[in-house]
């Protein structure tokens, strides 16, 4: 049985519908074979903010992100989109919310068989009453919005790791959603390349004010766009706040994420392996 919040469901919509909050999200937990990966995690993210995951691999950022999405429901736990509970919803409504969002995989997802503008052109073709005529264009303004137009009629195996982030973007875009989420969205990029990404981030925000939340490891990705942050570790919140406030946060986890450093076993190991491999050790010359 999923959990309710103490809070009658009728307050909780009100409320969303008069603060700025576009999703609220209460006491996510979630469990996979017996383990917790997410507890209690509570959520709330801001209309037309950028709002950033972060924390160490295996912490629950991008299981926290299939939740916000719709694509996963908690184990227990509630999430609103505009007031809506969304996993009481019934599958028609549910696709509605979802029609709302766009989703920008880490890997890409590109359908290899397909043209470029033919990938974004799919779902609108799918999910709308446009005409071809109109599809077409809107799909050539998407990539055009990325600087991916002269590359509309190439096969994604024709396209760099940068260009595949930038057609899923366009993808993501295709219907015009409230809420954009990224997944790593600079995993595998070279920096300018991903500052280039990054960028294009935040011309998606600030110009058609899309909701954006994004799952990164990458540091200096999540200053550069972030206007909140939140740090998970273990499937716990460690930090919420300003990008200022949690890169000066004093939680010592959060501090040995920021300054990259390892923690004290993780350094002994470092340093018996620099002893066997060096000069003199059973693995130096």
């Amino acid at each position: 049985m999923r959990f309710k919040p103490h809070i009658p469901p009728e307050l909780l919509r009100a409320q969303d519908h008069r603060s700025s909050d576009i999703i609220r999200a209460i006491a996510l937990s979630c469990v996979f074979d017996g383990r917790d990966v997410l507890r209690g995690v509570d959520v709330a993210i801001r209309r037309g903010e950028v709002f950033v995951i972060m924390g160490p691999s295996g912490c629950g950022k991008t299981t926290l992100l299939r939740l916000l999405c719709g694509l996963q429901p908690p184990t227990t736990g509630s999430v609103f989109v505009n007031g809506q509970d969304i996993y009481t919803l019934g599958g028609d409504r549910l696709d509605e919310v979802r029609l709302q969002t766009g989703l920008s995989f880490q890997g890409g997802a590109l359908l290899g068989a397909m043209s470029v503008v033919e990938i974004v052109a799919r779902p609108m073709r799918e999910n709308t009453d446009l005409s071809e005529a109109v599809i077409q264009e809107t799909a050539r303004m998407k990539l055009d919005m990325g600087g991916l137009l002269h590359a509309a009629d190439l096969l994604p195996a024709s396209l760099s790791g940068g260009m595949k982030k930038r057609a899923a973007i366009a993808r993501a875009m295709a219907l015009d959603p409230e809420v954009l989420y990224f997944d790593e969205p600079s995993a595998g990029l070279d920096p300018v390349t991903a500052a280039e990404v990054d960028n294009l981030i935040l011309k998606i925000n600030k110009v058609f004010g899309v909701t954006v939340v994004v799952v990164t490891h990458d540091l200096p990705s999540a200053y550069t766009i972030a206007d909140r942050i939140i740090m998970l570790h273990s499937g716990d919140v460690l930090a919420v706040g300003t990008r200022d406030q949690v890169w000066n946060h004093p939680d010592a986890r959060l501090r040995q994420f920021i300054e990259r450093r390892m923690d004290d076993q993780d350094s002994q190991l470092a340093d018996v392996a620099a002893v066997l491999t060096g000069p003199g050790g059973p693995g130096g010359e």
